[in-house]
Parts: C-alpha cells; structure tokens; sequence
C-alpha cells in the first residue's frame, strides 16, 4: 500500500493517514444522554487515495458514488462541481478529504470533511458533507478561517435526527487534523446548545499493518456506526421522546 510516515500535512498531504478516534453525541435537552463509539477515519488527498493490495482493497474503497451527487467521475470532480455553483475555483489546488472508507462494501459518512486550498497552498474554504440515516446529504460551505481552528455557524438545513427539527444553525470548529484530531460541532436552538458532537483522535501512517490491527478492533465499522446511531435513537424513542416528522429534503445546487 502506498503509505506515509504520518508527518506530511496539508496542503502538501500525498500519504494517507488514519486516525484512530472516539465519537461522542451528548445531548443535553429534552433528555440528558450521552453515546460514546470508537472507530477509525481516513485523511487522504481525493487526487490520489490510497493504494491497497489487492486482498485488502475490500477494507478502504473511496468511490465518487458516495459523495455529493454521486454522479460525478471522481470525487475531486463533486466537490468541484459543487464549489463551482458557488463561485470558488482553486485553481487545481490540493485538497485533503476526512472520512469513512467502504468497508466491505458498505459505507456510512455521518460527516465528511473537505479542506480547499488554492494552488498557492492558501485555505480557501472547508466544506462539510453531512448524511443521514434516510439516505439524504446536504452540503455546508464554511469559511476559510476554520483552518485556525476558529468557529464557523450555518443554519441547518437538513433533517439529521429524528428528534430535532429543521431549524437552529450548526456551531463548527474543524481545524485541518495534524498528530491529533479535534472536531466540535453544536446544535445551537433557542439560545441554547441541546446536542453536541465531538471527534477526538491521534494520527497513525495508514501502513498495511496498521490497516490490518485497525480493521480487527473495529470489524465493519461503518455498519457499526450507523448501528450505533439508531441504537441511540431507540433509546430516546423509548424514553418518550417524540419522532418529528421528516420534511422533504430540497435538491442542493452542485450536489443533487
């Protein structure tokens, strides 16, 4: 496999990394309840993923059909298609992509991240791509400050649990991941702060043997994550907590 020594760092990222991670959901109204998972995420350049051999490509594929539309060639092409409708050009400048690979054929990407630079090395934005369990995505273009760690807010809008509805805006910090990863993301609502996630995780080089001891601890983890996501929300659901009606989802310029 085509690997790295886990130093490179972006915009320069040719080697695929991955970061061993743990994801909380902390929900602080109407309930209080907090879900805990391990998994694993991969941070590569989308120009060049990685390169496995052959009896261990079941574990880490990255296909076009996964993200944005699902239509374009490649996902470098999406994401151009989608900054395109939106007036950014970087101009071929590299990009670095966090996410879930397919594993065994299933994929499940709650929130994929993108980091655009121009050629010049500059962070020109970041783009966020959230799915749900209903199998919608929706898009949020994020200013370029991000890369300092800095907070971003966007309205909502997509229907993500059932148990919220469409409405307040999303309070992000996604700071590039270099040895260590920190994403927050908050739902903010009526003043408040009812749901908060967090990622947390520490940079490995994406070597064939760290794939393979990654892949025992965490055996299809993309199945396990969606599991874990409806686990919770029947767990809510039997608290009586009421399911909110899903509104239709609005086809998003660039992405549908």
């Amino acid at each position: 496999m085509r690997t790295g020594t886990g130093q490179d760092t972006a915009p320069g990222l040719r080697a695929p990394a991955l970061y061993r991670c743990t994801v909380a959901h902390a929900r602080t109204a109407p309930l209080r309840h907090t879900v805990r998972h391990r998994t694993y995420l991969w941070y590569v350049d989308p120009d060049r993923p990685p390169r496995l051999p052959r009896p261990l490509r079941p574990l880490a594929r990255f296909d076009a059909r996964d993200h944005f539309g699902g239509t374009a060639p490649t996902i470098r092409a999406g994401l151009e298609r989608f900054l395109a409708a939106r007036g950014i050009d970087l101009h071929g400048g590299p990009v670095t992509m966090l996410a879930h690979a397919r594993v065994l054929g299933h994929v499940f990407n709650p929130l994929t991240l993108y980091w655009c630079h121009d050629r010049a090395g500059t962070l020109r934005c970041v783009v966020a791509e959230v799915h749900n369990t209903y199998g919608e995505r929706h898009c949020y273009l994020l200013p370029s400050d991000l890369g300092e760690g800095q907070l971003a807010h966007v309205e909502k809008e997509l229907y993500v649990s059932p148990f919220f509805p469409v409405d307040g805006r999303y309070r992000m910090r996604l700071p590039e991941p270099g040895e260590r990863l920190g994403l927050t993301v908050q739902l903010e609502r009526d003043g408040g702060r009812p749901f908060t996630a967090t990622v947390r995780g520490e940079r490995t080089a994406a070597t064939t043997g760290a794939l393979l001891r990654t892949a025992v601890r965490h055996p299809l983890s993309t199945l396990a994550v969606s599991a874990a996501i409806r686990a919770h929300g029947a767990w809510l659901f039997l608290r009586g907590l009421p399911v909110l009606p899903r509104p239709r989802h609005q086809p998003q310029e660039g992405v549908e």
